[in-house]
Order: structure tokens, then C-alpha cells, then sequence
């Protein structure tokens, strides 16, 4: 049975009538032809996902009415990705896959080798928004401003790791890294940064070699293009350290 999950951003309550945005409504209504008391599940990052009937119908707009609390809201993984924007089709599959994949934030950075000079953050969350609602997760990641990558580090907060991919070499295995942390019971809040086509410049390798919660990793015996990274890291971590089922 299709279940048809949306994303709204407003506190929800028992009871409570919620309009949906003008795209919404044209998709409940024009695309998948729901009509009044048909059903939709609605979530928003911090109610848990509520079951909904339509109440009411006009040319242009929709609302639902909240029935009932199907789902309470779930402790996701605190997993950022930082990455190098790409070319338009391929950042959009990057922000897709990564919601797929658990991720808490999506913070675009500026290297200096990065082709790309300006980020459509807006297209970003749209894309992170389709796919949570597509997945099943409860929440959205937040989307950040594109900023430089030095910008980035120089406020880095002290609590959170950072694996960032390597291609010089001197990385230590992914999964090899996050076995120990699995064992020592030494997990905690991470960030992957993944950069451009090209690589880091060398300053950027010096300066993520100056930190000590800062870890090169490696992907492999092979050359992986920017968004084939980003995803690998991230399947790698969920398969150790995330919430994919496991031992």
C-alpha cells in the first residue's frame, strides 16, 4: 500500500488542522488525485509522524486534519558531510543520497580547487526534503550556506571529528578506522569532508594534518569521482558506526 509522507514545517498537536504549501497541495491533489478524507502522514523533525485525513479541498490549497501519533520521534545519527559543490545533477544526488543515508547536515565548502562558484542552497534542501519524505526518516538535515573550507575549520567545534578523504595516499583505511572506534567504544560526533575533482590543494592537506582530531582516510584502490565519495564514506560509517542493523 502507497503511503504518501510529507514534510511540514510546524508544530504539531492532536486534532489540529495544518494547510499544506501551494506544492503540496497541487501534488496531493493534481498528481496523486487524493481527495477529502483520504489519507497522508505528516512529520516535521521533532513530533514523530502523525496520520492525517483531508479535510478540505480548494482550487488551489489543502488541509489536513492530525489524527493520531503513528511514529514518535526517533535519536538520528549526528553525522555532518561537508563537500566540494559539484555540477547541478550530480550536487542533487549528493543531497538526496546523503538524507537517505542519515545525514544530520549538509554544509557545502569553497577549496581552492572547487570548479563551482555559486550553490543553490534553496534547490539543495528541496532535494534532502523529497527524499526524507521518499526514505522514511523523521527529520531533514540542515542545509547549510556554501562557505569556505578555512572559514570552516578555523571555528570547528572541539567535540566533533572530521575524516576527510585523502587521494595522496597517507589515509588509513575507512573501515580499519572505524572497526577501533567501534571496539574502543570511542565513537562520536563526526563530520566527513569530502573534497573537489582534483583533490586538496596542499596548504588545505597541511592544514587538516595540523589537527588532531582531524583523520585522512582512504576510499580504496581506486579513484572515486566527488559524489561517489561522499557516498561511500557515508554507507562505510552507517555500516560500523550508524544505525544500519548490525552485530
Amino acid at each position: 500500500m502507497r503511503v504518501t509522507r510529507l514534510f511540514v514545517d510546524h508544530p504539531f498537536s492532536s486534532g489540529q488542522s495544518v494547510s499544506l504549501s501551494e506544492a503540496q497541495a497541487h501534488y496531493v491533489m493534481n498528481v496523486l488525485r487524493m481527495g477529502l478524507g483520504d489519507l497522508v502522514y505528516l512529520f516535521n523533525g521533532c513530533d514523530g509522524e502523525w496520520r492525517c485525513v483531508i479535510d478540505r479541498i480548494t482550487r488551489r490549497r489543502c488541509s489536513v486534519t492530525l489524527e493520531e501519533q503513528v511514529t514518535i520521534q526517533k535519536s538520528e545519527p549526528d553525522l555532518w558531510l561537508i563537500f566540494a559543490p559539484i555540477k547541478r545533477a550530480r550536487i542533487d544526488f549528493v543531497a538526496a543520497k546523503a538524507t537517505e543515508l542519515g545525514v544530520s547536515a549538509l554544509i557545502p565548502v569553497f577549496t581552492e580547487f572547487t570548479d563551482v562558484t555559486r550553490v543553490n542552497t534553496q534547490r539543495l534542501r528541496s532535494n534532502a526534503i523529497e527524499a526524507a519524505e521518499q526514505c522514511g526518516r523523521l527529520s531533514v538535515p540542515e542545509v547549510d550556506e556554501s562557505i569556505k573550507l578555512t572559514a570552516v575549520l578555523a571555528d570547528w567545534p572541539l567535540d566533533r571529528q572530521l575524516l576527510y578523504c585523502d587521494e595522496t595516499g597517507s589515509g588509513i583505511a575507512i573501515n580499519e578506522f572505524l572497526a577501533k572506534q567501534k571496539a574502543t567504544g570511542q565513537s562520536k560526533p563526526t563530520a566527513i569532508l569530502i573534497g573537489p575533482e582534483g583533490g586538496f590543494s596542499r596548504s588545505e592537506l597541511d592544514l587538516l594534518k595540523e589537527r588532531t582530531n582531524f583523520t585522512a582516510i582512504d576510499l580504496g584502490p581506486r579513484i572515486l569521482r566527488a559524489d561517489t565519495a561522499a557516498i561511500a564514506a557515508l554507507s562505510c560509517w552507517q555500516s560500523v558506526l550508524g544505525d544500519w542493523p548490525g552485530e
